[in-house]
């Protein structure tokens, strides 16, 4: 079953509450929210004050994806917040198991996520313990980007080893994803889909939703 997550980082920042309701009304599974810090990416969003504001206008799940430094240190508040789950990056951190057990302690599902110059063989020795695998299709730091195609054989390592080890683990995509490339990463082994731009920009968006669930069944 395919799940869509709409990245609020390409929604109108000044009305985040209806633009949640819509996207909630429109069918999407959870709501992606992007937070930079300035500093592992070349960009800032938002934190957990604004999170916690926006858990008061919408009971959608937050999936919540920290591209920041020192994760640890801002994990506890996204909780409280009112997280749903929590990725983080792996090449922000010296110790992922660490994170990993930091996260399910507070009763969260934990994921990992990993930049496009990070290979597939980095998530492997985690995949036991996340519930998650995302795989930035785009330079992680701003939206709007093109989808990068030579992610795909990354999708499919990742899906192969999580075959092998007999784990019902998801890999989300993250970065370009449209009615196009939403195909190109399902049929790569995606089930989770982070769509940005296309979805906030469509102007039918249950339309697209359902579209791009419809992709788990062809």
């Amino acid at each position: 079953m395919i799940k869509i997550a709409p990245s609020i980082l390409a929604s109108d920042f000044a009305k985040l509450g209806e633009e949640a309701a819509k996207m909630q009304a429109a069918g999407a599974d959870m709501l992606h929210i992007d937070v930079m810090d300035g500093h592992f990416v070349p960009n800032i969003t938002l934190g957990a004050p604004v999170v916690k504001s926006l858990r008061k206008h919408t009971g959608m799940p937050f999936d919540i994806h920290l591209m920041i430094s020192d994760p640890e240190k801002y994990i506890p508040d996204f909780y409280a917040a009112g997280a749903s789950s929590i990725t983080f990056h792996l090449e922000a951190v010296e110790e992922p198991a660490k994170i990993i057990r930091q996260i399910k302690s507070l009763g969260l599902p934990a994921a990992v996520s990993i930049k496009p110059k990070t290979p597939a063989e980095a998530v492997f020795p985690y995949l036991d313990e996340v519930f998650m695998v995302l795989v930035m299709t785009v330079e992680p730091g701003f939206g709007g980007q093109s989808f990068m195609r030579d992610m795909l054989p990354k999708i499919e390592k990742i899906r192969t080893e999580l075959n092998r080890r007999g784990l019902d683990s998801y890999i989300q995509v993250d970065g370009g994803i449209d009615a196009v490339t939403a195909k190109e990463v399902v049929k790569a082994g995606a089930d989770v889909l982070v769509a940005g731009s296309y979805l906030f920009g469509c102007p039918d968006p249950k339309t697209a939703i359902a579209d791009m669930k419809a992709l788990g069944s062809v």
